[in-house]
């Protein structure tokens, strides 16, 4: 097969692949030069999840009318003269291929003007094709406009997620910009309303607040940091979690880098670090973190994204990270302190206390209205017999102790069983909801107040979706304003528990395997509700809540596993313990 050069139409489409793989890669790339430009003021309309319509409009410098089809030409940037200026980059774009690109896959139209101008000028870009510039009566500032995206690369917009995908990260994007810019007003619409509006007055906080809600906003942790007090060196601003405010994924850890976010492995790891022994396994902060460095100490030249970056001094940034996080995170919170008194009750101040969550009494009682047809209780009998056979099943056991407040400790005819506390509870909760949708009949039990809960914007959207498989379930959530939302009513089961968690829960990407439920959305979601509600680790229960979840454990249809398939139970047997021991006569 002969070489030959690729034509300017295909190079220009195999470029794009690599800076507009997305939607969400649109918006970055048009936020960020509208960053560059100085605007104080960026408005972003989405329409179908960026496939139809991407607007950015800013007040920012503009694009001077003789210059806006160079804009469009690939390798064309204001921000780079010769090859030394790679090495201190101090603007968020410099490769010059963001607006080609873009152009080259889209049905594009930027519309422009500079101060000095007395109008402005236009021009439309059709895959690639540029017409010609028109005059154009426009305040200062640039709109750039995004019509059906990957019309002509339809390999490529096969390959796209799904609506609630793609704008979830198109929102994720542009919340962490601005939490990075809070002095530039950010607003996002999508067609029919606002789904995000942030003041520009440089409050960081309030960001959060509008963003998480006010209760997570007045959580957080601020981090104020700098390598030397003469303010050349290393610094480090922004806010981080407490250690009871975590998530189940690393997705809300944030970093910018000289106002550009970043992906790094390195700074994450530093972070965790920072919070490592006060978090348990699984779960991890909610950061929002900002470093300034000298430009030529850090190479942003490194993927045609820009989210990768490369440090200079890649050990002297990981410590100065990991020890600025740590010092804020011992500042805020003291270590915990044990009176004599407690001693051998409860060894940490910061675990939950037993009543807070499920109230035990209603969970436990209410087992006899569900009625004995969806929720067998074995009788002693039936359970006796069961213990021949019970692959699904287990035979009665009785209640030795709990061990490092985590782990139930129970006596069988066939050996001793060890419980988790926690996955044998969210298995008791999913079979009770489950038994008492199966029959209609999920008693609701109506707030003294109703409470108000705020999502980031790409999880409101979700929960959005999710609402009327929500209500099938006893909770009673209206939409109370843009990315908040209103419980009036929870699942007499949750009695007692957190409903803005029970609210999260649904909305957060698991790590845990959810391929058991995967064709079941409500039973999936009803899962992670369970989840989050169902009693921790760690957590010490009395003699009577232990009895009470055992007894619970063994009156369910599948007592083996939770719902995602963890198993609930080790099961030691009597002959095995005989082995390890070297008892004479071991069977």
């Amino acid at each position: 097969m002969p070489i030959r050069l690729l034509s300017s139409e295909v190079s220009s489409q195999i470029a794009a692949g690599e800076v507009v793989e997305r939607p969400a890669s649109v918006v970055k790339e048009l936020v960020e030069n509208s960053l560059d430009a100085g605007a104080k003021n960026i408005s972003i309309s989405i329409a179908d999840a960026g496939r139809a319509l991407i607007e950015v409009a800013d007040d920012g410098d503009g694009i001077p009318a003789a210059e806006l089809d160079l804009a469009a030409s690939r390798h064309a940037t204001s921000k780079l003269v010769q090859s030394e200026d790679l090495f201190h980059i101090s603007t968020l774009g410099f490769r010059g291929e963001a607006l080609a690109s873009i152009g080259s896959v889209s049905h594009f139209t930027m519309i422009s003007r500079v101060a000095s101008a007395k109008e402005g000028a236009r021009l439309k870009v059709d895959g690639g094709l540029a017409g010609k510039v028109e005059k154009a009566g426009v305040p200062v500032g640039t709109v750039m406009r995004v019509e059906n995206l990957f019309y002509n690369v339809p390999a490529r917009l096969k390959f796209l997620k799904t609506d609630v995908t793609e704008r979830r990260a198109i929102d994720a994007m542009i919340t962490r910009y601005a939490l990075a810019y809070p002095n530039v007003r950010f607003k996002v619409t999508d067609g029919r309303q606002s789904t995000l509006q942030t003041a520009g007055d440089g409050d960081r906080r309030a960001i959060f607040a509008a963003l998480y809600g006010v209760d997570v906003a007045k959580q957080m942790l601020e981090v104020m940091a700098q390598e030397d007090g003469s303010g050349q060196g290393l610094s480090l601003s922004g806010f981080i979690s407490p250690t009871s405010l975590t998530r189940s994924n690393r997705k809300e850890i944030t970093f910018f880098v000289n106002g550009r976010w970043v992906q790094s492995i390195s700074l994450t790891s530093a972070l965790l670090q920072a919070y490592h022994t006060l978090l348990m396994v699984g779960r991890y902060p909610l950061t929002a973190l900002f470093l300034e460095i000298a430009p030529e100490d850090v190479d942003v030249n490194v993927h045609p994204t820009k989210a990768e970056v490369r440090f200079r001094s890649q050990d002297k940034v990981f410590s100065f990270v990991q020890r600025s996080v740590r010092k804020a995170l011992l500042a805020y919170t003291p270590v915990p302190s044990v009176s004599p008194q407690l001693w051998g009750t409860r060894s940490q101040s910061n675990l939950p206390d037993r009543h807070v969550g499920i109230d035990w009494s209603i969970a436990h009682d209410e087992q006899s209205s569900v009625g004995s047809d969806q929720l067998p209780v074995a009788s002693d009998e039936s359970k006796v017999e069961g213990q021949k056979s019970f692959s699904t099943g287990v035979p009665l056991l009785r209640l030795i102790g709990q061990i490092g407040s985590t782990y139930l400790v129970a006596e069988g005819p066939d050996g001793l069983y060890l419980i988790d506390q926690h996955a044998a509870h969210e298995r008791v909760l999913f079979e009770r909801l489950m038994a008492q949708r199966a029959i209609k009949n999920i008693p609701a039990q109506a707030l003294l107040s109703p409470e108000v809960v705020t999502l980031p914007p790409q999880s409101a959207k979700m929960l959005t979706e999710q609402l009327p498989f929500l209500n099938h379930f006893g909770f009673e959530v209206e939409e109370f304003g843009a990315n908040t939302f209103q419980v009036r009513a929870m699942p007499v089961l949750f009695s007692g528990a957190d409903s803005a968690s029970a609210l999260r829960a649904l909305v957060e990407d698991f790590e845990e395997d959810e391929t058991p439920l995967q064709a079941e959305v409500e039973a999936r979601l009803a899962a992670r509700v369970c989840k989050r509600l169902a009693v921790k680790g760690g957590q010490t229960l009395t003699s009577d809540e232990q009895r009470s979840l055992l007894n619970d454990l063994e009156a369910c249809q599948s007592p083996r596993t939770c719902p995602h398939g963890r198993p609930t139970m080790i099961h030691l047997s009597v002959d095995l313990l005989e082995r390890q021991f070297g008892r004479k006569g071991a069977r």
